[in-house]
């Protein structure tokens, strides 16, 4: 597999992710970590059914501990952060600071054996940081009251949570990503385990919202894993981080698309900086892995 057909693979899931908070607001009052445990659960089975095709999918499971810690560590560990976040200060803000991720990864991919960090991959990455900035900007001033700082340090320490296991699958490469559907399945557990101790059971109301619930599962919150591992271990992982900046910007376009929201120049301004951004971050050589 070529780095380019891995990066082009690791890209659906920036798509699916921009999916994510339409798919979410269509769920109607389902509490975080219920919704978690559902559509986790719907990813890991989506996973599951490869092994219906290639029985020896399954035997991606017998991984080391530290595998095991890292999956886990990722996929729970990222949304278990974020959620508090988003209950501990107000979710423009902690957004904005979870949006540093994608210039984590840029820059932690230069601690990775054979890889450079490149000014054009730095730059990008600033760029797509400034987008982000423009967007969040845009809908109000950040919020510094000292109440709110627990949740912007939660944000904060999801996004080197998120950045570290997106870097660090790429030195547990040989791992099939076949394995994922554990990590899915373990962190739907692990979240279920949250909601009973945290939260009241909300069941969907309508089949909108068990359609939104099913699409969450197949799409941003399962396949878009799969795909994403692909593009970490076989992919360009500083352009990928660079573009992932295009999540936000693209999920704010379909929820204007949608209805839920008002098209406005900063939109506009920060689409163009990430598209710059992107464009910039490419200005680098391509390579080939082998398959």
């Amino acid at each position: 597999m070529t780095t380019r057909t891995a990066t082009t693979i690791g890209l659906i899931a920036v798509l699916l992710w921009s999916l994510l908070a339409l798919f979410t607001a269509a769920t109607g009052t389902i509490p975080p970590f219920q919704l978690n445990a559902m559509t986790f659960l719907i990813g890991g089975l989506v996973g599951m059914v490869s092994w219906v095709i290639r029985p020896q999918g399954i035997k991606a499971l017998r991984q080391k501990p530290v595998v095991w810690a890292l999956g886990i560590g990722g996929l729970f560990g990222y949304h278990a952060l974020y959620f508090a976040a988003l209950r501990l200060a107000p979710p423009a803000e902690a957004g904005l600071i979870n949006y540093l991720w994608p210039l984590l990864i840029v820059l932690f991919s230069s601690l990775l054996p054979g890889e450079h960090l490149r000014r054009a991959h730095v730059a990008g990455a600033l760029l797509g940081f400034a987008g982000v900035i423009v967007l969040i900007a845009g809908r109000g001033a950040f919020d510094a009251r000292t109440e709110f700082l627990p949740g912007y340090l939660c944000s904060f320490v999801a996004a080197f949570v998120w950045g570290g296991y997106s870097v660090l699958s790429r030195r547990f490469g040989q791992v099939p990503t076949d394995a994922v559907a554990g990590f899915c399945l373990l962190t739907s557990l692990l979240s279920w385990i949250c909601h009973f101790a945290f939260e009241t059971t909300v069941w969907p109301q309508t089949a909108t919202q068990w359609l939104a619930v099913l699409a969450l599962g197949l799409g941003p919150v399962g396949a878009a894993f799969y795909v994403w591992d692909v593009g970490m271990k076989r992919g360009d992982i500083r352009l990928l981080g660079v573009a992932s900046y295009a999540t936000p910007v693209l999920s704010t376009l379909v929820l204007v698309f949608a209805g839920y929201a008002e098209p406005t120049l900063t939109l506009a301004l920060a689409c163009g900086l990430i598209v710059a951004g992107a464009l910039v971050a490419t200005l680098t050589p391509k390579r080939t892995v082998p398959a």
